[in-house]
């Protein structure tokens, strides 16, 4: 019989079979593999989360409930940001991939273990005191701002979400365990569930519970998803826990000492969400439009900068401990230039297509004309900030690489420091607009002093940045802003979902064509540069 023609993709050396290696929970990734699986899976993520308010603002609006609903998870989120502060995904890698590279397997479990059981412990007692003292939390966070009715919402909401924090934490460490070891799928997979347990909380049980059906949801997510999952993946690669308090373990004391600056320091990339809810907290339903025009705007801002930047630091962590700082200035700056030359391009089709945007996704069920119109102008403004966003997340990281906390931790806290009296005054002058528009002022300044500390410490040259082809992508995605804009504003007549698709599609094509031609006549090496793998 004649042999067949047709390729066998199953093969072991097949394109297919090397595709299907990379979903596989225990495989090992590269620099590029894993960028492009956590790009894949942080979407697939963003969408679960994109449905999760879609579903939020259609089943109950943009009013008193959801402002509520939304400003119970600032004192949980202030919880894990003190007694944990990113330390599970940042300085515990660094100190596991040490141990792991020397062969120390007992030394690393022992850490993981002191670690795990010591702010374990922390956590504990920090959700046991705030159940004690929910009611003067949420007085002392958003003052008289809301009325009785919503108050106590709040309060009960906020009471109901506090454990997820134990799991969030416990989760974070156990991840970093897989992260380590350079695998990436599980940790990945986490969010996807946890936004799942929302969703479905309010699909099973919100005739029943009404809006506390979302904070169940979120509690059940956070187990499953950010805990169970990692702590299941871990196991299988022979991960072990023993409770210790071991408080002397010298690599727990190390950990301790690049922790504290994450823990008593304040970023501005954790804090804007704060910050956009106390202020808007006065005016009925803008902690809702703020947060549903913040989520869709997260979603290219995982993909271009917390993926990339997720993926990328533990390559970062090994090329400084190798003393290959050259070679990691090239690995950031590259990664820099393609996250933000994407981001330019990307930010100037979302704000010349904010409001038809907006429109589809949330203009349904009892989100209202009005509160789409609200959402599309910060999703306008927020839009304009996307490159900073990605950016600041990559040079963050490279900082971090280092070993060093403290002095990126001061700086972001005195940059956040200096962004509130804007929130204060944009607010004042120009309502929930301005607070979207502070956000822009003040993550534009985060990832301004990131790059000058980095650069400074010879880490991350900025002179060797890719200028001249960001320049090109700037130029670019200012025309094919403008043009798509004006396309877009001539066929707004709001004339339903169909409408909407038609002004969108149009407008998409009329960027589209903008785009390519702009890359084409400024002769830009973008699109190959984005092809290439990184280091």
């Amino acid at each position: 019989m004649a042999e067949s023609s047709v390729p066998n993709t199953a093969a072991p050396g097949g394109w297919f079979s090397r595709a299907m290696r990379q979903f596989r929970p225990l495989h090992e990734h590269s620099a590029f593999s894993a960028t492009l699986l956590l790009m894949s899976t942080v979407l697939l993520s963003r969408i679960m989360g994109f449905i999760r308010e879609v579903y939020i603002a259609r089943t109950f609006g943009a009013g008193w409930k959801t402002d509520a609903f939304y400003a119970a998870f600032t004192i949980p989120d202030w919880l894990n940001y003190i007694v944990a502060g990113g330390t599970a995904s940042i300085t515990f890698v660094s100190i596991y991939s040490k141990f792991l590279a020397e062969k120390k397997e007992d030394e690393a479990q022992k850490t993981f273990s002191v670690i795990l059981t010591v702010m374990g412990a922390a956590m504990v007692g920090g959700i046991l005191l705030g159940e004690v003292f929910t009611s003067q939390l949420v007085r002392l966070m958003f003052g008289n701002k809301f009325s009785l009715e919503q108050f106590d919402l709040c309060v009960f909401l906020t009471r109901i979400l506090l454990p997820a924090q134990f799991f969030f934490y416990a989760g974070g460490v156990v991840s970093a365990v897989l992260l380590a070891r350079r695998l990436f799928l599980l940790p990945a997979l986490g969010p996807l569930v946890y936004n799942g347990g929302i969703i479905f909380g309010g699909l099973l049980f919100s005739h029943f519970l009404g809006i506390s059906s979302l904070a169940y949801g979120a509690v059940a997510g956070a187990f499953i998803g950010i805990f169970l999952i990692n702590a299941i993946g871990a196991a299988r690669v022979g991960a072990w826990y023993r409770p210790s308090f071991d408080t002397k373990n010298e690599a727990f004391r190390k950990w301790i000492k690049l922790s504290i600056p994450l823990m008593l320091g304040v970023s501005l990339v954790s804090v804007d969400d704060w910050f956009l809810r106390y202020f808007a907290a006065g005016s009925l339903g803008d902690i809702s439009r703020l947060n549903y025009a913040k989520r869709l705007f997260q979603v290219p801002v995982s993909i271009l900068g917390q993926a990339a930047g997720q993926a990328s630091y533990p390559f970062f962590a090994r090329l400084f401990e190798e003393k290959r700082v050259q070679e990691l200035s090239n690995t950031v700056n590259g990664s820099v230039y393609r996250a933000v030359a994407a981001s330019l391009l990307l930010a100037s089709f979302m704000i010349s297509a904010a409001l038809p945007l907006i429109d589809i996704v949330y203009h349904h069920g009892h989100f209202t004309p009005s509160d789409a119109q609200e959402t599309s102008v910060y999703f306008f403004w927020f839009s304009i900030s996307l490159a900073f966003w990605a950016a600041q997340a990559l040079y963050t990281r490279a900082y971090y690489a280092s070993g060093n906390t403290l002095t990126p931790m001061i700086a972001s806290s005195l940059v956040t420091l200096a962004s509130l009296p804007a929130y204060k005054i944009l607010f004042q002058l120009h309502g929930a607009t301005g607070l979207a528009i502070a956000s822009d002022v003040g993550i534009a300044a985060n990832c301004i002093t990131m790059a000058i500390l980095v650069h400074r410490q010879k880490l991350v040259l900025m002179n060797q940045l890719n200028w001249a082809e960001l320049g090109k992508s700037g130029l670019t995605a200012i025309v094919g802003g403008i043009l798509s804009y004006k396309v877009a504003v001539g066929l707004m007549t709001g004339g339903g979902v169909v409408a909407d698709l038609k002004v969108l599609f149009i407008a998409g094509l009329t960027w589209a064509a903008a785009t390519a031609a702009g890359l084409w006549l400024t002769r830009s090496t973008l699109l190959a540069d984005l092809r290439k793998k990184s280091s």
